[in-house]
């Protein structure tokens, strides 16, 4: 059982995360989750890296062991604060960023409005550029409860959606990502974060919408992204994934030769990070960052 922490962030909303291994020597890793996940999802990477080097997973505001908060803070400026906010209270300096997904953009911002805090990066499964059928699939899923009743229903209904994106996946893997992302409770089974995540999302949605009506342009994330590649990038990318096409990582290669891309066999939206090419390619940006 891990041990959960708190600090509260800058708008006073309480925070958790998971804080091992070494103080001293090598820089510590940040490990920021996908969307709706929560520091679970890095077991892996805690169990192999923590022995020798510190490894920090937060959970973001409204998911995990975190307070949920009002939703309108549910964005992408305001947990990027909330990061920085936790290396400030942890007293780092600086980093290296291993973001999944929502927490790659986290990463990408962070290289803007924080640079000196990153020392390298990992992003998995995420760039500058989303695939339109990946943002359609989480949309379709996002702030509803779970139809599942119990976890082994749960695990059985994400194999039969992602048996075909990640065949090699065994049906013990499944069972510890439904448990990750939900539990069992005397109510029935609800998921691991703030479902009024999915009211958030469809309201910036909607603001995005209506301010491109109006003439606007849509945000250009590739400038975090140039940002981000002043340093040691790695790119990881499912080769089946749906929320980061192939030529989108293949122009995130080629911005700077900081960027190394990982392309990961049988793999979906996103890899676990336990397999071979991804402990490889971690490990080898580790150790250019120190």
């Amino acid at each position: 059982m891990v041990k959960i922490e708190s600090f509260d962030a800058p708008d006073g909303t309480r925070l958790g995360f998971v804080d091992e291994g070494p103080r001293e020597g090598a820089l510590p890793v940040l490990c920021l989750p996908g969307l709706t996940r929560n520091h679970a999802d890095f077991d892996a990477v805690a169990a192999r890296l923590s022995p020798t080097r510190r490894v920090i997973r937060l959970d973001s505001r409204g998911r995990g062991v975190s307070d949920y908060a009002d939703p309108a803070t549910y964005d992408l400026p305001t947990e990027t604060a909330d990061a920085v906010a936790l290396l400030d209270h942890l007293g780092i300096e600086r980093a290296v960023f291993l973001g999944t997904s929502r927490g790659g953009m986290i990463t990408m911002l962070a290289a803007v409005i924080a640079p000196g805090r990153i020392a390298a990066a990992v992003l998995n499964d995420i760039g500058p550029e989303i695939d339109q059928a990946g943002l359609d699939r989480i949309k379709g899923y996002v702030g509803k409860p779970p139809a599942a009743r119990t976890l082994d229903e749960l695990a059985a209904a994400l194999q039969a959606d992602g048996q075909a994106g990640a065949p090699t996946l065994s049906e013990a893997d499944w069972r510890r990502i439904a448990e990750a992302v939900a539990e069992e409770t005397p109510e029935g089974l609800a998921f691991k974060y703030d479902l009024r995540l999915g009211e958030a999302l469809a309201e910036q949605g909607a603001a995005l919408e209506k301010h491109i009506a109006g003439g606007g342009e849509a945000p250009d994330l590739w400038p975090l992204f140039g940002a981000l590649a002043q340093g040691p990038v790695l790119v990881l990318r499912g080769a089946n994934s749906d929320i980061l096409s192939g030529a989108t990582a293949a122009r995130m290669a080629e911005v700077s030769p900081h960027v190394t891309l990982v392309t990961v066999p049988d793999r979906a939206h996103v890899p676990l990070l336990d397999e071979p090419e991804c402990v490889e390619a971690i490990d080898a940006l580790l150790a250019k960052a120190g």
